[in-house]
């Protein structure tokens, strides 16, 4: 997106919410749980033909809590790997690698990561600015070859100036956006097998061309999100798939309008994905909890810390989100069921949505309904989450799952002893 996926704690207007938490709470009432209030409605809706889900690899490092070391989780290879195979088995479409100076290079990790999996798919981050659109092009057709068209692209511009005069980068904002406009005209071409003369502000090729092609027409497709007026026309002239993060509903329809309109004008259409957590469990009681758990060793410090983090960066996108939670505990549940508590120290999509499978299912549709067809979702911890949102929400969900041949899923009542000696007679 826009704004990089930075997932590491730092140091590490939706609908009016309900009355102000009380300490230790996640920010939604008490007598709320098990309640009707923020229950979905039975409607008459369109009903959704599909629904791509994927899921994250954590490459910034895992735990139970947020910034804080109780239940912190090494990470390495073994564990992405981990990760990766459970969401190829359980029937995720792709895995979003973040990036960004807290996080393992993504472009290595998915090169490591393909030959573990079978049909899983890599959401890796491109960054204009930090590299020429001609190896960006060769990187994407390599990688996209030797996985057998397994690549997708994430357009990253940054919105952190701090990090990125530590890399090198000193554009402004929207300078920074008028470059990746430039860096995707030259990179499309090129993987479109032409040969590219280019002189722009910030680009400047001759001659430059691509020998390998890559297996997906014309290019992997381009995942892309900006909340600002120049991310959008990026977007709108350049992406195949425009990524927001979770606000509201009637905020993330307001600017899917605004992007269809402006591709539109230019002959395009665009197709949309969503980017956020899922706190899901077997009931509304335990889901609120497991949020309130979740930052249960979170203080004010920390929260100050973070937002002034936030508050010098120049994204709009990062702007939004912090705006759900103001760096306050209260009022946390911003739309029903939608959780900003992860944005109090968390940067990049900062909002969950938390509930029974039911409910949270529901609220996904929801968001399908204004057009948004891919799903990048995660959860804390990252491997034990794959398996509750695969087998909880996929069955409730439009979502295609080929199981392997010869697989099964074994239920009964009986126990261990005799599922061993009867399972033979199955």
């Amino acid at each position: 997106m826009g704004q990089r996926e930075n997932s590491r704690n730092p140091p590490e207007q939706g609908e009016t919410p309900g009355p102000p938490r009380e300490p230790g709470q996640s920010g939604r009432p008490k007598a709320h749980p098990g309640g009707n209030r923020d229950k979905p409605q039975k409607m008459k809706r369109k009903e959704v033909e599909h629904m791509e889900l994927f899921w994250f690899i954590p490459t910034h490092g895992d735990g139970r809590y947020l910034a804080s070391k109780k239940g912190a989780r090494a990470t390495g290879y073994h564990y992405f790997r981990q990760i990766a195979q459970a969401a190829d088995h359980l029937g995720y479409s792709g895995v979003l690698i973040p990036t960004g100076k807290s996080c393992e290079d993504p472009w290595i990790v998915a090169s490591s990561l393909i030959p573990a999996t079978e049909k899983l798919k890599y959401l890796v981050a491109l960054r204009p600015g930090l590299m020429s659109p001609t190896v960006a092009a060769r990187m994407a057709s390599t990688l996209d070859r030797l996985s057998g068209g397994r690549l997708l692209v994430n357009i990253v511009a940054g919105g952190d100036p701090v990090e990125l005069a530590g890399d090198g980068l000193f554009l402004d904002h929207d300078s920074r956006y008028e470059a990746t406009g430039e860096f995707l005209t030259v990179w499309r071409k090129i993987l479109a097998e032409e040969k590219v003369d280019f002189q722009g502000s910030h680009v400047h090729v001759q001659g430059a061309e691509l020998l390998y092609p890559s297996v997906q027409k014309p290019h992997p497709p381009i995942f892309f999100g900006g909340s600002s007026e120049a991310g959008i026309k990026v977007a709108a002239e350049h992406a195949d798939v425009y990524l927001t993060w979770a606000e509201p509903p009637a905020q993330v329809e307001q600017k899917l309008n605004q992007v269809r309109k402006q591709a539109a004008e230019q002959g395009r259409t665009i197709k949309f994905g969503i980017r956020l957590h899922i706190i899901v469990r077997e009931t509304e009681e335990e889901a609120w909890q497991a949020a309130e758990d979740l930052i249960r060793h979170v203080d004010d410090k920390t929260i100050a810390a973070a937002h002034n983090i936030f508050a010098r960066m120049d994204s709009v996108g990062q702007r939004r989100m912090s705006e759900l939670n103001n760096g306050s505990r209260a009022n946390l549940e911003i739309s029903p069921n939608l959780w900003a508590g992860i944005g109090l120290v968390r940067g990049g999509a900062g909002t969950a949505l938390v509930g029974d499978p039911e409910t949270v299912a529901q609220r996904l549709k929801e968001y399908a309904d204004l057009g948004i067809e891919k799903f990048i979702l995660s959860g804390y911890p990252h491997l034990e989450e794959a398996y509750r949102v695969a087998e909880w929400l996929f069955p409730k969900l439009p979502v295609k799952i080929s199981q392997q041949p010869g697989e099964r899923a074994f239920v009964s009542p009986f126990g261990e002893l005799v599922v061993n000696e009867k399972i033979s007679s199955f």
